[in-house]
């Protein structure tokens, strides 16, 4: 089963040193073990747009839907076992010893055209 985990950490505290390092290393041995599936590093707040249509209108706010210490700053897609093996995976995540990492599985929407644009495949 797929699992988001969702990286959270306070944009006022300095990250740690070597944290890409450790986040390389996490997802490395999640490519050894056959769960790694996607990852991707998240812009910061004061680069995120909230969009909300209401009534036919659409708003536009600067920043994220809720103001936070923690904001979201990336995110891994991993195939798990299970919770609990989401859970193992989770801690072993840089993030998770400074801010936060919420575990959410992957919901599979019948009839959605599961697939990876063209554009972005490997090789």
């Amino acid at each position: 089963m797929l699992y988001a985990f969702l990286l959270y950490w306070n944009p006022e505290t300095a990250p740690a040193e070597g944290v890409i390092e450790q986040h390389m290393a996490f997802a490395r041995a999640a490519r050894e073990r056959d769960a790694y599936v996607y990852s991707e590093a998240l812009g910061g707040v004061d680069n995120a747009t909230t969009v909300r249509v209401r009534n036919g209108e659409a708003t536009t706010t600067d920043g994220p839907f809720a103001e936070t210490k923690e904001v979201l700053g990336g995110l891994y897609v991993l195939d798990c076992a299970d919770l609990d093996e989401a859970i193992e995976y989770a801690k072993q995540i840089p993030d998770a010893a400074a801010g936060a990492v919420e575990v959410r599985p992957v919901v599979n929407v019948p009839g959605w055209p599961y697939e990876i644009a063209a554009d972005r495949r490997g090789p």
